[in-house]
């Protein structure tokens, strides 16, 4: 009898959660229901497992509409059904076509909304779906096609705050205030739960409806089993040829990678393949292994990480780069025969490259078998009061204030109030479909026979399903990423071979490892650009480690996490490590399985280490923990169950309350943010990678940073640090510019696409010209060959790209207008045949001074090309210099910055205090920080000069100021 039913995954009209829907449906004693999302089956599987765990049939379609008009409904029979219903969603979603009536299969029910359809012309598989509220309409209908009708009671909203709430989400969806809303928008008044006793009731004159109805439900079922491994099975041909494909390939790449005689590797490749096998993940290592050849053929660089990482054959296929051998990488946390579902591999590409990858893992394996994963967004605090008020018609200065201030007491008090308390209820709904950064799903059976396929911009067919649902179903994803970081070392290599006809070999990482130029470079934290390992706060923990070798900067590559960060555990780590022998392990047990690291736990492996060997969890209870505190649980449902067995198991072995208590501690502040050592240790291979890169190369190194527009900080700070690399770098100029940087010896010019609103057509008509014509000889040949209108050649005049006539800007701007009429004028006759003699101009003297022309890159560019500190308006000489802190320690110091960024943080107390990052006047890093006083009193404001005050700190070697005081400075004034 509920064979329309809807949840939230009806964006913009569903009211129901999918569990919040099923319960109701329990409470209400239903017996069978329909899921019947608009155009949707996003939650299909949550929906099904729910419905069983209540004892309820359940029954899975969509509602069909164009815009406001329900088409019909569509109800699955059986599995062959799901699979009919998500491929005509999935076309037409896909080719952006309306929905029509289609030629349906017998696996379909087609339920048209009263009057939509006559009764006398349906298929034997086509109803006519009625509503409580309609049972009078069919009073006088033939007796006879009595059987053609079933009851259809919609259910889209509990109760009346369900229904308002229903309405607010129509008004977003339409973007109107709630006074314009149409009826034919909303949802009707009565499509609540009725009880199955109210619904009877309304029928009670009509049995044969009730009779139909209740066959209808009986006929569908499906024999799904979830939790089962649908990722595609076999490779090659059969599952046998991939076993034997598999063992070829990882013996060949293990004599690649270790030579013929090393005894440890061969026995860990042979247990390897030996699990591999058993757990039926042949194809899947054989899957990543073909995108891996692909990449390669492609000349893309690449890099595997994630707990795949800790696998020796993902090293002999060349997935990974990480030894797990050196290493000592607990294969376990990869695969164990507890394990499931398939393995964790994400392939960092280029994002240059991605996109190609991707279409290729399209072709290779069909369309029909390929999607990328989907996500939801959802509406969070700030997007959903904005959007409420909208609704209610505020003013956006009232908006303004709601959003940044939900204390703001506004006119209307009543409005406010609504925004709120309905703003709560509508926190985390789903907003609309979005894309997972990686995850693609590479299934057995077609894809659409558990969800229906959209088409974002991107242009990929993309699952409705997410992450959770898919591996509910079976689906396990493969990450294809992508990063800046991997595009920095691409281009580096190109420049460097243009520039100094070197060619660098990227994969030769060992040597990378050894090189004493670069482990000097990490021990002075010079690792601005460098993959993962330039932020403040990871420069000052390199500099606190003195860490000057890969294994440091693996674990550094992790303890830095906001966990273990958070739970006091880095600074431990950071003690421990200069002091081996000045601390107590925590118990006998802990020194015996975290001795590498000092009796800290660092990584995911270090967790499930203790878990098993020191709480006595087997190993499948310690993947379930590792994957709670991964993050990769929805709710903590399975996290609280291990942590009771984990007391349980600790007391049962006679661990002290105290001791156990601490340990989980140090467990449950991974929560969400652990990395397994095979992903740190995959991230630090890629951080050697660039600075390897930076030691050798750095001009150009830092060029590539700035073209791939890629990285912790401002464009700015990337040419900053090119200067300090002995780069002279230039203003755009139509000679020697490209849109890109370029660099030629130690000369770089600014690319084009950093001149703010410099149009592409611009860019593009001055280096084609330029190509084809030679370089411009003056302004007058420049204005003739490109026809640059006059608003976009005098942003090139101001920037200085014109500079090479000779002229200052203002005599330029001058002439330009002049030029700019003359040259119209000349083309309105006709073209001449050969370019026309420049004109001479006798200008007055017209002076252009540094400040104005600092003052034209800020607008321009968003930064000065000098000295920045010659814009501020404060006597330098009375400041301390960054590289004098280390005297002044304990003491009180003026210092001057020049704003960089900040982090904040809030503290246990809940205040907000600020860490601070600038550049002094004699351009070297400073780190600040702020304490809860002095950020509510005066808080970091964005770009621009600050005058602070305060005590000079030391922790482990890195100088920091404590600001006690701190005042925004002015620029200097054009006169």
């Amino acid at each position: 009898m509920y064979l329309n039913c809807k949840t939230y995954f009806s964006y913009r009209y569903g009211t129901f959660s999918t569990e919040a829907l099923v319960n109701e449906a329990a409470e209400k004693g239903a017996s069978a229901m329909a899921l019947t999302n608009i155009n949707n089956t996003s939650d299909w599987w949550d929906f099904f497992t729910l419905c069983h765990e209540k004892g309820i049939r359940p029954v899975l379609g969509a509602e069909i509409r164009n815009d406001d008009e329900l088409m019909f409904i569509l109800l699955a029979k059986n599995k062959a059904g799901l699979l009919e219903i998500n491929r005509y969603l999935s076309h037409h979603l896909q080719h952006k076509e309306i929905f029509k009536e289609t030629h349906w299969t017998e696996n379909i029910w087609v339920i048209y909304p009263l009057g939509k359809k006559q009764p006398s012309l349906l298929a034997p598989n086509e109803k006519i779906g009625l509503r409580v509220s309609e049972v009078n309409k069919i009073f006088s209908a033939d007796k006879n096609l009595l059987s053609r009708f079933v009851v259809c009671q919609a259910v889209t909203y509990k109760d009346k705050k369900g229904y308002n709430l229903h309405r607010l989400l129509r008004a977003i969806d339409k973007n109107i205030v709630l006074s314009r809303q149409e009826t034919a928008s909303i949802a009707a008044a009565d499509e609540y739960f009725l009880s199955p006793a109210e619904i009877l009731k309304a029928f009670r004159q009509y049995p044969l409806i009730v009779t139909n109805t209740l066959q209808l439900l009986d006929s569908c079922s499906y024999e799904v089993d979830l939790f089962t491994d649908k990722n595609k099975k076999v490779f090659s041909s059969t599952a046998e040829d991939d076993r034997i494909l598999l063992e070829k390939l990882a013996i060949d790449g293990l004599h690649y990678r270790y030579g013929k005689k090393n005894k440890e590797a061969d026995r860990r490749v042979k247990k390897e393949l030996k699990i591999i096998n058993d757990l039926g993940f042949n194809a899947y290592f054989l899957i990543t292994w073909d995108v891996i050849r692909y990449a390669q053929s492609r000349g893309f660089y690449y890099v595997g990480r994630g707990s795949g990482a800790n696998s020796i054959v993902a090293y002999c296929l060349q997935i990974t780069d990480v030894n797990p051998i050196d290493l000592d990488l607990y294969f376990e946390r990869f695969l164990n025969p507890y394990r499931t579902s398939p393995p964790d591999f994400d392939i960092d590409f280029s994002w240059q490259d991605r996109d190609e990858v991707i279409d290729y893992i399209f072709k290779r394996y069909g369309k029909d078998h390929v999607a990328l994963l989907g996500m939801y967004s959802t509406f969070q605090y700030r997007a959903v009061v904005r959007e409420l008020a909208k609704v209610f018609g505020l003013p956006k200065s009232e908006i303004d204030e709601l959003t940044s201030n939900p204390k703001a007491t506004l006119k209307e008090d009543k409005y406010q109030k609504y925004i709120l308390y309905y703003g709560e209820l509508l926190k985390n709904f789903p907003n609309h479909l979005s894309i997972h950064p990686g995850g693609m799903l590479i299934s057995e059976e077609p894809v659409c026979q558990y969800t229906a396929l959209d088409l974002p911009p991107k242009g990929f067919a993309t699952a409705q399903i997410d992450m959770f649902v898919a591996e509910k179903v079976g689906l396990y994803k493969l990450d294809i990423l992508s990063q800046r970081g991997l595009g920095h070392i691409r281009e580096t290599i190109k420049l460097v071979k243009e520039n100094h006809s070197i060619s660098i070999d990227i994969r030769e990482v060992e040597q990378f490892k050894k090189d004493k130029k670069v482990a000097e470079q990490i021990r002075r934290a010079d690792t601005i650009g460098c993959f993962y390992i330039e932020s403040p706060a990871m420069r000052q923990l390199l500099f606190k480690l003195k860490c000057g070798d890969y294994v440091t900067l693996v674990a550094a590559s992790s303890i830095i996490r906001p966990g273990v960060a958070q739970s006091g555990m880095m600074r431990e780590y950071i003690y421990r490590f200069h002091n081996p022998g000045k601390f107590e392990y925590l118990h006998p047990k802990m020194k015996e399985l975290l001795e590498e690291t000092y009796g800290v736990m660092v990584y995911q492996e270090d967790v499930i280490k203790v878990a098993h060997h020191f709480a006595g969890l087997d190993m499948g209870e310690a993947d379930v923990l590792r994957r709670a505190m991964s993050g990769k649980y929805r709710g903590r449902k399975e996290f609280e169950a291990i942590r009771e067995k984990f007391f349980e198991n600790c007391r049962t072995i006679g661990h002290t309350d105290d001791i156990a208590k601490e340990v989980w501690r140090q467990i449950e502040s991974f929560g969400g943010y652990s990395f397994s050592k095979a992903h740190s240790a995959s991230f630090a291979v890629e951080s050697y990678q660039s600075l390897y890169l930076k030691t050798y190369f750095p001009r150009e190194f830092m060029v590539a940073v700035i073209n791939n527009f890629g990285g912790f900080y401002d464009t700015e700070f990337y040419f900053h640090e090119l200067r300090r690399a002995g780069g002279v770098v230039h203003a755009p100029c139509v000679n020697n510019s490209d849109e890109l940087t370029n660099i030629s010896g130690s000369d770089v010019h600014i690319g084009f696409i950093h001149v703010k609103q410099l149009e592409k057509k611009t860019i593009e008509k001055i280096l084609d010209e330029r190509n084809t014509g030679g370089a411009y000889m003056h302004l007058q040949d420049f204005i003739e060959r490109t026809s640059t209108g006059m608003e976009q050649l005098n942003m090139l005049i101001r920037i200085g790209a014109l500079r090479f006539t000779g002229r200052n800007k203002k005599e330029l701007l001058w002439e330009a207008n002049f030029l700019h009429k003359h040259v119209k004028q000349k083309t309105a006759v006709g073209n001449a045949l050969f370019a026309s003699k420049p004109l001479n101009f006798s200008l007055p003297k017209l002076e252009q001074t540094a400040l104005e022309d600092a003052m034209d890159e800020m607008e321009l560019l968003g930064f000065p090309l000098s000295d920045p500190f010659g814009l501020v308006d404060a006597e330098l000489h009375i400041f301390i210099p960054a590289r004098e802190l280390k005297d002044y320690l304990g003491k009180q110091v003026e210092v001057i910055g020049y704003y960089v960024t900040e982090k904040p943080v809030v503290t246990i107390k809940k205040q907000l205090m600020q860490f601070g990052t600038f550049l002094d006047q004699e351009g070297n890093w400073l780190d600040t920080v702020h304490f809860p006083d002095v950020a509510n009193r005066s808080p970091l404001i964005g770009k621009g000069f600050y005058h602070m005050k305060g005590k000079v700190v030391e922790d482990f070697g890195v100088f920091v100021v404590e600001v006690a005081w701190m005042k925004k400075l002015g620029r200097k004034v054009v006169q």
